[in-house]
Formats: C-alpha cells, sequence, structure tokens
C-alpha cells in the first residue's frame, strides 16, 4: 500500500509539472555574458524558473504544454531598471526642494498619488520589458508596501533601500515621519542608530546621500569632514550582510566611499575625467557603478522650458506626470518660472550641463572598456525621468558614451542582478534562474531602440502580452493627444484618435472627419503657433466621454472652451469643441 502511494504521489507531481511547462520554441537565445546569439534553441520554463535551454532539435514538446513560437525573435533576460525611487513620480511637483510649487500642489497630494499608482507605475514597468528594479532609497511606508505586490504577476521583482542616510536634509522634505525620503546623520553614533532602525523593515541594501560643500567652498574639506559618518554606514551595513550605495557625483566624494566600502555607486562623477588609478581602485574593490546619464537633464529641460519628449516616451509613459512637466508654460507666478528660465538658458549654463555631460560620457566609456561592472539605471521619478518609459533614453546615452549593445545589454541584465547579489538567481538565461524574460520582435544587438519591440514578457513564469497590462482609459486617451499638442508632435498627437474620427462644433455641426483631414488641419497650426499652450483648467469624465475645459494661448490670443471627447474602442472617436 505504501509504495502503491508513493508512486501516485510521484505520478502527481510529474503531471502538476508538466501542465505547469512552457516552452519556447525556435528562439535566438542571449548569452548576455559571453555576448553572443544562441540559435534556434528551446527554452523550457516550469512553474517560475528556467528548467532547460538547449537546441530545439533536441527537445519533444509534449502535447499538452503551452507553447511560445520563436521563429525570428529574440530572447533576453528580463530588463533591470537598477536606480529607481517610487516616492517621486517622475512629475513637476514631486521635488520641493528643487522647486517649491507646494502653493499649487500640496507635497501630501504627491506622496498619496505615489502610493495608490504603485501598481499602475509596476504594470507600467513590465510593460517596458523591466521585471526587477531596485529603489535605492525610498521610505519607510514604501518599504511596508513593497511586499504586497510580492507573488503579483504583473509586477516586477522589487528590491529597495531604505531612507537616505545624508549629510544634508533638504528643509522642504524633512519632518515627514515615514513619508520622510532623509534621514539626516550628524554624528558616528546616529550613523549606527540609524542604519540599526531601518533593519526591522528589511531592506536590500543602504544608501548614502553624500553631499558635500555646503559647509564650506573646498570640497575635499567638506567631503574629509563627514568621512568618519560614512565609514560608520559602511560598517554598520556590512555588519548586518547589507550592501552600501553611494550617492556621488564629484571624483572626490566617489573615491573615499569606494575607499570606504561603498559597493554600489549611484551617478556618475561629472566634475572631472577619471585617472587610471581609480579605475583600478573600483576594479579591485569590485565596486558596481550605476552612470544615470539622463537623470540631470530632466531638471534642466523641465526648469528650461525645454522639453523634447520623444514618441515612444509619450506613448509608454504615464500620462499626467508626463503632462505635469509642461505646466511652468501657464503657472501664474511668471517671476519664478522666468526666473528658473534665465537661470537655465544662459551661455553659462548651457556650457556646463554639456561640459558635465561629455565628462560623464567619456568617464563611461573609460570604465566600461577596462572592465568595471557598469548596471543600467535611470534614476526615475526625479523631474523629467519619468518611471518605466525614461529606461530607452538611459541606454540611448549608454550608447553615445560608446558601450556596444552587447555591453548595454549586459549592462542592464546580468549586472543589475549582481547590485543586489542575485546573479545566481536571475539576469541570465541559464537552467535553475528565475523566469524573468522579454520576447523581441527584432534583435537588440542590430539596433538597441529594439528593446522596445517587445512581443511577450515573461514574469515569474507567466507568459504576458504587454499591450494587456495597462487597459487604454478614456483619461490617458485625452491626457496623450493634450500632451502631445502641447509639445507640437502631429504624428503622437493623432495616435490616440480614431483614424475616422469626426470632429464637431457643439453640437452636431461636422467640420470634418478623418486623421487624414485632422493632420492638415493640425500640422499647419503646429508650424504656425511656437509657443502654442494649451492648459487644462478642469476635467470630467463621465464613462467614456471626457470633458476638458482648456485655455489656449498663442501669440497675443487666448481661447477658452470645453472639449468633449468620446471614446471607444482604445481610441477617441469623436471630438465636439463648444466655446
Amino acid at each position: 500500500m505504501q509504495n502503491i502511494f508513493r508512486l501516485t504521489f510521484l505520478l502527481v507531481l510529474l503531471t502538476e509539472a508538466l501542465c505547469a511547462q512552457t516552452y519556447i520554441t525556435n528562439i535566438s537565445v542571449a548569452d548576455v555574458v559571453q555576448h553572443r546569439w544562441m540559435p534556434n534553441q528551446t527554452v523550457t520554463i516550469t512553474h517560475d524558473l528556467i528548467s532547460d535551454v538547449r537546441p530545439a532539435e533536441q527537445v519533444k514538446v509534449p502535447a499538452n504544454a503551452t507553447i511560445v513560437d520563436g521563429e525570428g525573435k529574440f530572447l533576453l533576460p528580463g530588463l533591470v531598471d537598477a536606480h529607481i525611487h517610487f516616492s517621486q513620480t517622475g512629475g513637476l511637483y514631486t521635488r520641493p526642494d528643487a522647486i517649491d510649487l507646494r502653493k499649487y500642489k500640496p507635497y501630501q497630494e504627491e506622496i498619496d498619488w505615489a502610493h495608490d499608482h504603485m501598481e499602475e507605475v509596476l504594470r507600467r514597468y513590465l510593460q517596458n520589458g523591466i521585471t526587477t528594479v531596485i529603489d535605492v532609497g525610498t521610505t519607510v511606508n514604501f518599504l511596508k508596501h513593497r511586499d504586497s505586490f510580492k507573488d503579483a504577476t504583473y509586477a516586477p521583482s522589487i528590491y529597495m533601500a531604505g531612507p537616505l542616510l545624508t549629510t544634508y536634509e533638504p528643509k522642504a522634505l524633512s519632518n515627514l515621519g515615514d513619508d520622510g525620503p532623509f534621514n539626516l546623520v550628524k554624528t558616528v553614533e546616529d550613523a549606527i542608530n540609524l542604519v540599526q532602525q531601518q533593519l526591522q523593515y528589511q531592506p536590500d541594501m543602504i544608501k548614502i546621500w553624500y553631499i558635500v560643500g555646503r559647509d564650506t567652498s573646498d570640497i575635499e574639506a567638506s567631503a574629509r569632514r563627514y568621512l568618519p559618518i560614512i565609514k560608520a554606514i559602511s560598517d554598520e551595513a556590512h555588519k548586518n550582510n547589507l550592501p552600501l550605495a553611494v550617492h556621488a557625483t564629484q571624483r572626490i566624494t566617489a573615491q573615499l566611499a569606494v575607499e570606504n566600502g561603498c559597493d554600489y555607486l549611484v551617478h556618475s562623477v561629472d566634475d572631472e575625467l577619471l585617472t587610471d588609478d581609480f579605475v583600478q581602485l573600483l576594479k579591485n574593490k569590485k565596486t558596481i557603478l550605476c552612470p544615470t546619464l539622463i537623470v540631470h537633464d530632466g531638471y534642466v529641460n523641465t526648469f528650461g522650458q525645454n522639453l523634447h519628449i520623444s514618441h515612444h516616451e509619450q506613448r509608454m509613459g504615464d500620462p499626467i506626470q508626463l503632462g505635469s512637466l509642461l505646466d511652468l508654460k501657464h503657472l501664474p507666478d511668471t517671476a519664478m518660472t522666468n526666473r528658473y528660465y534665465r537661470r537655465i538658458n544662459t551661455p553659462e549654463k548651457t556650457e556646463g550641463t554639456q561640459k558635465a555631460n561629455d565628462i560623464m560620457l567619456a568617464n563611461l566609456r573609460k570604465l566600461s572598456d577596462a572592465g568595471v561592472i557598469i548596471a543600467t539605471g535611470t534614476d526615475a521619478g526625479n523631474i523629467g525621468t519619468l518611471h518605466a518609459s525614461s529606461y530607452l533614453t538611459e541606454v540611448l546615452a549608454m550608447q553615445a558614451s560608446g558601450m556596444s549593445n552587447w555591453q548595454i545589454l549586459e549592462a542592464s541584465t546580468i549586472n543589475g542582478a549582481k547590485v543586489v547579489g542575485k546573479e545566481k538567481e536571475f539576469g541570465s538565461i541559464t537552467k535553475g534562474k528565475k523566469a524573468n524574460l522579454v520576447l523581441l520582435e527584432a534583435d537588440p544587438i542590430a539596433d538597441i531602440e529594439n528593446i522596445t519591440k517587445i512581443y511577450r514578457v515573461i514574469n515569474k513564469g507567466v507568459v504576458i502580452d504587454p499591450d494587456t497590462l495597462i487597459p487604454v482609459s478614456p483619461v490617458a486617451l485625452a491626457q496623450q493627444q493634450l500632451n502631445a499638442y502641447n509639445l507640437r508632435d502631429i504624428d503622437a498627437f493623432l495616435e490616440p484618435y480614431a483614424d475616422d474620427v469626426e470632429i464637431y462644433n457643439y453640437p452636431d455641426n461636422l467640420l470634418y472627419k478623418g486623421q487624414a483631414e485632422m493632420k492638415l488641419d493640425y500640422s499647419a497650426l503646429f508650424q504656425s503657433a511656437p509657443d502654442l499652450h494649451c492648459e487644462l483648467a478642469g476635467r470630467t469624465v463621465e464613462g467614456n466621454i471626457v470633458t476638458d475645459q482648456e485655455i489656449v494661448r498663442f501669440g497675443n490670443r487666448r481661447i477658452d472652451a470645453n472639449v468633449i471627447y468620446h471614446t471607444g474602442n482604445g481610441k477617441i472617436q469623436k471630438v465636439y469643441f463648444k466655446q
């Protein structure tokens, strides 16, 4: 009887295993470590793990298995964004220490929005092929929120550092309790105690915001003054088996951080070209670098009102936060907005920004060529750096430094896993690793932008059509076309509209029908009115109908109107203008 029971039990296990298997057949598999394609492979997924990778002709696929035909497609490990911040939205109002707009939008509303939309943000990351995110500095409340998404197949794997242990705390972000992103460290005793306080929330790393130069104009003297605190945090983190990440953008702060135990250096050195000695230091210490090349330009282009947002970002980014970046064109405090505009657009500031960017690119090329471990990260959440959709922009900046496409894919997969010490669990397509994968329609080595041509995402072993992750809402359609209108991007503007869209003067005067006529009309408007801007003064939603109260300005003209958008089948079907 006991033998029969054992045999039955084994048969049940075998049946469950077969039923839970997925086969990706005839696929080109990326070997991100050896920088090569393995053509005509079959990848077997059992539950949430890769159970086999071998040439297709060696695999007999069971009749009852789930099959994904990979013919002509390309399989990558799931991408990793190794530097994000859930507590920041990417929109204009998310950093009151950088631009204080709390009289227009209370900061608590930003905090609440970030929590309320965390699921959507996670879905957006997965839609962009990003199956792992590392929040390098969050709040206690987000640490508490993290585990609620642990088993969700729509959510990437989440790793987090706690609040930033900082040598400087911005006043606008102080006294926020468990919503605070910073813990100010004044003494060595503070350093030890604050690391210990974070342990109860089980962070995946400890992060230092190494800000210097506010106590003296001598950057190195300031950096060395805080060094005992940096060392104490490092020692306490390592004592508790946690890696240490350090924000450092000057060569001296980066050097001192690495010399004193930094495992993960976030941001590029932008004040001087690196020497061979510095490169060797990072290699000897096995420090990982996350260059975050685009985040500073997000602030500069937003404050300077010089935004050039790609079609990809307009389509894949959060439309509400994207739209907020354009609000500086209509906020009532023109003295403040003009002050930011003038400061950003001076020749000195423009030259300084370009010089810093050139230094970062040159340093990244030097470090990458020397074999320093590079991990792709966007610093998403900062003003102008949208969650998920900014990943392509960061990758293109890495390519501009001279990194090869294979180096970029390595940085975006296995090296991201190394940041949290999980390279044996994910980051490459290897038997026994997590089945977090991206199936592409085109070869990313031929063109790195092909990482956006996603056919399927496999997350935690589940095959997902990315188009199903975020349903197209009437509000999103209305906001997307408004964003493109303000950016005067005709192709992005037309995308939310149906091919046979009908345009009316309210209530029933048909002006024209179809995208072709619409393109002629709005192309002429965009070309003739370079200062065109539409302010959203109010919005109501009733089912599939969105009514926007709009104020349009160009030249000396102002037009106030209610615009009614009727949506259906994921498109705007009819538009009514009511002045």
